[in-house]
């Protein structure tokens, strides 16, 4: 039974409510066997039973729950820089777009790939991210737009949970945008959404979200309410892109459906940020993605002053959000979203597992949940997030197997657990 000591500071994130709650325990321990947490605590207070097991040493630094990223788009074919440098010069999201740019230039080039490509591109992305200390991950697929490739790009998911080195959950955003061959009949997409992707996304067991991007641009309020009622018919729980771009009701929309969680929220309202506390609905905040696209942030103080739990995530997708560097993200919370190095943290760890249905198990340390976390070279939270380094992760821990870096036993020596 394996137990990590001389933490110089434990962040458990324990508390189920609580935005800047997060758990924190100077001169810790953490004790786990068979991959999952057993005890935590201070030190000197650590069970005999525990005393004689192998132990690790933390050389005094800051452990966190391992960071889950609840949003991104992981699969895809390409990049969009030529858009980075339009933007730049003054187009719009939604210009480049209606030139055949943005999500329809990935499709294009997502389409192409086969499924090798595409783990083998994947995998490479989610251990880079690994090494950043992230050791759950929400991948939705979207760059398909067709049964084929939907399929294709979920059993990519699929495949990578199996393999690693992380754990991934996978969302089906069949319905991200009207594709360029159903343009001029787009109730026929929303029917074939409904009628083969869905019902063939379930019956293989290749996701448990089912997404919708509701914008001008992409899907209204009604075709959501359509898809996702049919998603859940079939076991997929609700998920929601909503005012990102413009204002609308799309807060309140996620909150009428019971979605797990409301993303972007840029232009949320207040009768929105409402609708989210009364229904328990988590506001996923995506503060690279607003940084690329130059919006102001969404209102996390607003959400969090009354009551919505704050997740944050990183958007990771090759046009407006094209980094899987959470901490960056999480720097990015703290100075434009005015949360807390507190807040922020709960938001990446525990708050971001409930919005991916992972509470309890991910982003926490306490008996029963995963044995995942990260050690962090640096003293406490407030330090880590205020000097932002390429990587202060010097170890990441999934399930109990070192992923990333290395631990030294205690008394000298390192290697794997």
């Amino acid at each position: 039974m394996p137990r990590l000591e001389n933490i110089g500071c434990l962040a458990t994130c324990a508390s189920p409510s609580g935005q800047d709650d997060i758990g924190l325990i100077h001169g810790a321990a953490l004790v786990w066997q068979d991959g999952v947490v057993r005890w935590t605590g201070p030190a000197s207070a650590l069970p005999a039973e525990y005393a004689e097991e192998p132990a690790w040493d933390a050389g005094g630094r800051l452990v966190i729950p391992g960071l889950v990223d609840a949003h991104t788009h992981l699969a895809f074919g390409g990049w969009r820089a030529g858009e980075f440098s339009d933007r730049i010069r003054g187009r719009s999201y939604l210009e480049v777009a209606a030139d055949g740019g943005g999500i329809a230039s990935t499709v294009r080039a997502t389409r192409a790939l086969d499924e090798e490509t595409l783990v083998e591109r994947s995998r490479r992305f989610l251990s880079e991210m690994v090494s950043l200390g992230v050791t759950t991950v929400e991948a939705k697929s979207g760059y398909g737009l067709d049964l084929e490739t939907e399929l294709r790009l979920l059993r990519v998911y699929r495949r990578l949970d199996e393999i690693g080195p992380a754990r991934v959950v996978a969302t089906c955003l069949a319905a991200h945008v009207i594709p360029p061959e159903w343009k001029a009949d787009r109730s026929g997409y929303v029917d074939l959404i409904v009628a083969e992707i869905l019902p063939e996304v379930a019956s293989q067991g290749l996701a448990d979200f089912c997404d919708v991007f509701v914008e001008d641009s992409a899907f209204s309020a009604d075709e959501a309410r359509r898809i996702l009622a049919r998603a859940r018919e079939l076991g997929l729980e609700p998920k929601l892109h909503v005012d990102q771009l413009t204002g609308g009701t799309g807060a309140e929309l996620a909150a009428s459906v019971g979605a797990t969680s409301a993303d972007h929220l840029e232009c949320v309202s207040e009768a929105g940020i409402r609708a989210l506390a009364d229904a328990g609905v988590v506001a996923v905040t995506l503060p690279i993605a607003t940084l690329y696209l130059d919006q102001t942030p969404p209102p996390a103080r607003a959400l969090i002053d009354d009551g919505v739990a704050v997740a944050v995530a990183t958007d990771f997708n090759p046009g407006t959000a094209p980094s899987y560097h959470l901490p960056l993200a999480m720097a990015l919370a703290c100075t434009r979203q005015r949360m807390t190095p507190a807040e922020v943290l709960k938001g990446a760890t525990r708050f971001a597992a409930r919005a991916i249905g992972r509470e309890g198990t991910a982003g926490s340390l306490e008996p029963g949940g995963a044995a995942d976390f990260a050690v962090i070279d640096a003293p406490d939270v407030e330090h880590w997030l205020y000097h932002l380094r390429p990587n202060a992760c010097t170890a990441t821990v999934i399930g109990g197997d070192i992923r990333h870096g290395a631990l030294r036993a205690a008394g000298g020596g390192s290697g794997s657990l």
